[in-house]
């Protein structure tokens, strides 16, 4: 394969190291290659996909290119036309503006496409691709696109042997949560181990990491690049686009979350303490309920404190079947499971729910629909409307996650999807004092509903010796005297 690539490759040929490691993988189903800015991610795709068009595969090698929006995809099709002529040669290639596709003599096909909306993926469908390839697959927010192009991935032409998917992406963006898990690199880090399909789909999937370092071209022009990520300004982003280190969320909104600080081991809430319960409502979309209690100060029995007004986050029930991707329960069925995971005789003092859940577009809205179910199972569901200011919101979040002296909210280590979603919540584009709304934010906006619930703090109860615990029966007579003064 290194052979065929460099000797196809006047304009273009593989570097070695991980960029010509990913090329010679063409047996595998789903690669995604990447991690580092400036690691010939771009020029991988647009040649992984070219060195199938002068084999006996290239008469029916047809396939698809998307970035998710067009000014994105300009920056490819201005590569792929200094790559392609160069390699192939202006009479046996040729690139159609109109319906942006590549054309070559012996009938290979590339379209060049966006794909910005969830429901994109339906206007391709009868559409059947040998390749396809995602450049800078994190800036899709879910995995929806992505997936149902699958079923498109097929070409009834023995000719074609390695149908194939190829990705790119840095780590970050609002769909860095969901790339992470599909490609196994919060198991992998290191990537390079191939995983074998759950299911009888026979689609391997492997993660070849590349950082800067491995681009020689790039350093060779353009020596000072490394030095211009060094000075962006940001540790966790440096980190990200120079080491393509995915452990670290480049533009993350809440800096602050730290697993040190903010999660702990789970301990039984004392009955003193307010306890109060959020929801953020979804069906295609994850929902998120948390059980939450307000701290009284009091130590527990093993001498921890938590300081009084504190949050502890101690239940969680996600509704996800996959990153980003909702698992489509009924109101009801919503309602019951929160029932069944709050024990009959746990008091909970309040209850809030995302404030769209209680819109009415005809019939009962999903809030009243959750109350009815309750009250037919002879249990008690009372809901209401969550304060939905979001810039507030995730200011008092922050605020929380600050503190003072010691963080203000904590986590059940069991409240796994809070903690793996909430320092993965990215900026707005457009407004900075915002969380990016495409990002996997169900479990941020249910802590924000608890945080703006305006949780009270019950007064701490006595020692059960009583306040007059260690007290002589002269002290008693004499506060009696001292009452009975005060009292005339």
């Amino acid at each position: 394969m290194a052979n065929k690539v460099e000797a196809l490759a006047e304009g273009w040929r593989a570097q070695e190291g991980p960029q010509l490691t990913a090329v010679q993988k063409a047996w595998v189903a789903e690669l995604l290659f990447g991690g580092a800015a400036g690691g010939g991610k771009t020029a991988f795709l647009l040649g992984d996909f070219a060195q199938d068009v002068p084999t006996p595969a290239g008469p029916y090698w047809h396939g698809i290119l998307f970035r998710r929006t067009y000014p994105q995809l300009e920056e490819v099709i201005k590569q792929s036309l200094e790559m392609y002529p160069r390699w192939f040669g202006p009479d046996k290639v040729k690139w159609t503006e109109k319906n942006k596709t590549w054309t070559w003599k012996n009938g290979a096909t590339l379209k060049m496409r966006f794909a910005e909306l969830e429901n994109d993926w339906m206007e391709y469908q009868g559409h059947q691709y040998g390749w396809m390839g995602w450049d800078e697959l994190t800036t899709w927010p879910t995995p929806t696109n992505y997936l149902r192009m699958k079923a498109r991935l097929r070409s009834a032409h023995p000719e074609v042997r390695f149908k194939r998917i190829r990705c790119t992406a840095n780590p970050g963006g609002p769909g860095h949560e969901w790339v992470k898990e599909y490609y196994a690199i919060d198991r992998f880090p290191k990537g390079e181990v191939l995983l074998t399909p759950a299911d009888a789909s026979n689609m391997t999937r492997l993660f070849i990491p590349s950082r800067v370092q491995d681009n020689r071209i790039l350093l060779a022009a353009d020596p000072d690049y490394v030095n211009r990520l060094r000075s962006l300004g940001s540790p966790e982003l440096v980190k990200a686009w120079l080491e393509g280190d995915w452990s670290v969320v480049q533009g993350a909104y809440f800096p602050e979350f730290n697993p040190a600080r903010h999660v702990v081991r789970p301990f039984v809430i004392p009955e003193s303490w307010t306890r109060l319960r959020a929801l953020d409502w979804g069906s295609a979309a994850p929902f998120a309920v948390y059980w939450a209690a307000v701290s009284d100060g009091t130590a527990l029995p093993d001498g921890t404190s938590y300081p009084r007004g504190s949050l502890v986050v101690y239940r969680e029930w996600y509704g996800a079947k996959s990153a980003n991707v909702g698992i489509k329960l009924t109101a009801e069925e919503v309602a019951l499971g929160i029932l069944a995971r709050t024990d009959p005789f746990e008091k909970i003092n309040d209850s809030v729910l995302d404030p769209s859940a209680f819109a009415q577009n005809g019939g009962p809205s999903i809030a009243e629909r959750m109350m009815t179910a309750a009250r037919h199972e002879r249990r008690t569901l009372n809901l209401r409307q969550g304060d939905n200011k979001r810039i507030p919101g995730w200011d008092q979040l922050r605020d929380r996650l600050k503190g003072a002296d010691a963080p203000m909210i904590y986590f059940f280590s069991t409240c796994q999807h809070a903690i793996r979603t909430i320092p993965s919540l990215q900026h707005d584009e457009t407004n900075a004092e915002d969380v990016d709304s495409d990002g996997e934010d169900h479990a941020g906006d249910a802590i924000r509903y608890l945080c703006m619930a305006r949780p009270w703090v019950r007064t701490a109860p006595e020692s059960a010796a009583g306040p007059w615990a260690g007290w002589r029966l002269d002290d008693l007579w004499k506060q009696h005297e001292d009452d009975s003064r005060w009292s005339r």
